[in-house]
């Protein structure tokens, strides 16, 4: 065997046989590889082997996990076949409610998506998760351990749970995890759940991205504080008390009832729930809730709703490239600009309109 074709055996032990086996048959997409396939050349690209994205694309629709997983770590990692497979999912998208869970570490998400997914399943409605864990400062790593309390979507191939780390982003989310809504919409999931990390008062991505938005506190948090400020609660369409088995439940539903009383508006209105995950008390009115906020969500052209979570990701992406540019710096401009902030003849907001003006 020649060092090319040992080269070659070895990306494909990496990467094709060492995938985790998921259910569903081998996808005609990806053939196995013989000694002899082995020997010639690497599998190509997408771009240079279109037909591979339209077999993904039919198996995604069939529902086969490992097409699904396929599919989402594409637009995960924006790697070279992404724009063509989000070309050819645009005839199918548009039907999956994305439904955003955010709030404080320690109110309990994971476990009441966990009672949400039970519920939901029982009703035929197939369910995606996207589940976004801290990440190290450091490292960049996360555990990716939402889904250990998610055990209704164990063996269940109406539900598939993808976890992500939110790689340093602070506002709850990771644009990867925007990206990866278009493709368990096409796989036909009926409801798309999105967790965030435990976010604070200006962590409110998912007010951008979900179409209806569920806040879930807990006893002893301190939301009943947080509610009287601007911030993550006002971003609600239903706010959530969860674990209502606890001393204090009751206290903190109507300390946010009261803050609500005295906004003005549709906020004034958001319905207030105790739910507890452990006990099931509460999940169906919890459910019924976004059933009636869905009502409105689809009087909006699926287009607009999607268009939204573009302009999410626009931002996100001229953010990162101006805040790129600005600390490489290098031009003289920004030189200046610098020295102008620091002797107060400029403010940061004029001096980053001038960088964008440039």
């Amino acid at each position: 065997m020649t060092r090319g074709a040992a080269a070659r055996q070895t990306w494909y032990k990496k990467h094709i046989r060492a995938r985790p086996l998921l259910t569903g048959a081998p996808l005609a997409y990806q053939p196995a590889m013989t000694e002899e396939t082995a020997s010639a050349s690497p599998p190509v690209s997408g771009t240079d082997k279109p037909g591979r994205i339209a077999d993904l694309v039919a198996a995604l629709r069939r529902g086969e996990r490992r097409a699904i997983a396929d599919a989402v770590t594409v637009l995960e990692s924006q790697s070279a076949e992404a724009p063509g497979l989000l070309q050819a999912l645009q005839p199918h998208l548009g039907h999956a409610l994305v439904v955003g869970l955010t709030g404080p570490p320690g109110a309990g998400k994971s476990t009441l998506l966990n009672a949400l997914i039970e519920q939901l399943r029982s009703a035929s409605l197939r369910v995606g998760v996207i589940a976004v864990d801290p990440s190290s400062p450091i490292s960049g790593g996360a555990i990716l351990g939402d889904r250990i309390r998610m055990t209704a979507a164990l063996d269940d191939d109406g539900v598939f749970v993808r976890s992500l780390s939110s790689r340093g982003y602070l506002g709850g989310l990771s644009p990867a995890a925007v990206r990866i809504i278009d493709a368990l919409d096409a796989a036909g999931f009926d409801l798309i759940l999105l967790e965030t990390v435990g976010a604070g008062q200006n962590e409110i991505d998912v007010a951008e991205v979900a179409d209806i938005r569920i806040v879930a506190s807990a006893p002893g948090l301190g939301d009943d504080i947080q509610a009287m400020k601007s911030g993550l609660l006002e971003i609600a369409d239903i706010l959530v008390v969860n674990k209502a088995d606890r001393d204090g439940a009751e206290r903190t539903l109507q300390q946010l009832k009261g803050a609500l009383s005295i906004r003005s508006g549709k906020q004034s209105q958001v319905p207030v729930l105790k739910t507890s995950a452990l006990t099931g008390e509460g999940i169906s009115e919890l459910i019924a809730a976004i059933e009636t906020e869905s009502a409105a969500v689809r009087r909006v052209e699926p287009v607009e709703r999607r268009r939204r979570r573009a302009r999410y990701l626009i931002a996100r992406a001229a953010a990162d490239l101006v805040a790129a540019r600005i600390k490489a710096g290098g031009t003289s401009l920004i030189g200046t600009l610098c020295d102008e902030v620091l002797a107060g003849k400029s403010s940061p907001s004029t001096a980053a309109k001038r960088i964008l003006d440039a």
